[in-house]
């Protein structure tokens, strides 16, 4: 149970940071780049990869989808955060994983019984209520956390695909995609800098660093959580979603005054109730 409660708080954290990050005059794609090559260096110390059982039958198509889809979904994360704050973006977040699951069902033909299907229903209503807000509110940009939605979903649907490519060990593709999103950013974080849009500053290798950090725990404590609990891995599952879920609600609402309606809170609860109806089929 502490490496789920150790992975939950990892997860909160990056958010937490980038939300921090904002008072200061910082660079988000210099930020995602530091944390890639952090998390590189900390994936390469705590799993040692095994870059020799890589062969051309590795789903290399696979890792540089992700290689790309990371950081760009990672800066729609930060977007988001700024937007519309910490308590719906990781409901946003955590309810894409609803995406794989329509993918099994649209793509795949896989039979779904009435109780996954109300939870799809009830999961959807949920991402509604979180997102909606009263007319007469100041406006905000719901893109970003609907592109976290599907954008999540994806990156869900594709890290399933190198799960079932045992040749290679798990940790070792984590490391690959890694390495590819770091060599992404770079080429982003150089090509600002030609165009002088981009100035460099020490504090972005501190947020850098501080995320790289968070988002491998989050990862390392994921994965030893599935060890920890390998004979019921549904409860990893809900207890990492649900999880975020009400701990980033509390810390967005008690430690950032983040606002929210009644029909957002009615979200929350739908939310966690589809999580666990889906758990449950």
């Amino acid at each position: 149970m502490l490496y789920l409660l150790l992975g939950i708080i990892c997860s909160v954290s990056v958010g937490v940071i980038f939300k921090i990050s904002r008072r200061y005059d910082t660079n988000n794609v210099q930020i995602v780049w530091f944390n890639y090559l952090f998390a590189l260096v900390f994936s390469a110390v705590a799993f040692k990869p095994n870059l020799t059982a890589m062969d051309t039958s590795a789903p290399f198509l696979v890792y540089a989808a992700l290689g790309v889809l990371l950081p760009v979904v990672f800066l729609f994360l930060i977007s988001s955060i700024a937007n519309i704050g910490i308590v719906k973006t990781d409901a946003a977040q955590r309810l894409s994983l609803f995406i794989p699951i329509l993918a099994a069902w649209m793509l795949f033909n896989e039979t779904f019984s009435t109780q996954k299907i109300v939870a799809l229903v009830v999961g959807f209503a949920a991402l509604f209520f979180i997102l909606i807000k009263p007319s007469a509110s100041k406006s905000s940009n719901l893109k970003y956390p609907f592109l976290v939605f599907i954008g999540f979903g994806i990156i869900d649907i594709l890290f399933k695909k190198i799960a079932v490519y045992t040749a290679v060990p798990y940790t070792t593709s984590l490391f690959f995609v890694f390495a590819i999103a770091f060599l992404v950013t770079t080429i982003a974080v150089f090509y600002g800098k030609s165009k002088k849009m981009q100035t460099y500053h020490p504090r972005n290798v501190l947020f850098g660093f501080l995320v790289g950090l968070f988002n491998f725990g989050n990862i390392l404590f994921y994965l030893k959580a599935h060890k920890a609990f390998a004979a019921t891995p549904s409860t990893v599952f809900a207890g990492m979603n649900m999880g975020v879920i009400i701990l980033g609600s509390l810390v967005g609402v008690l430690a950032f005054k983040e606002s929210l309606t009644k029909l957002n809170y009615a979200g929350l609860l739908l939310a966690l109730v589809s999580i666990v109806l889906l758990v449950l089929v």
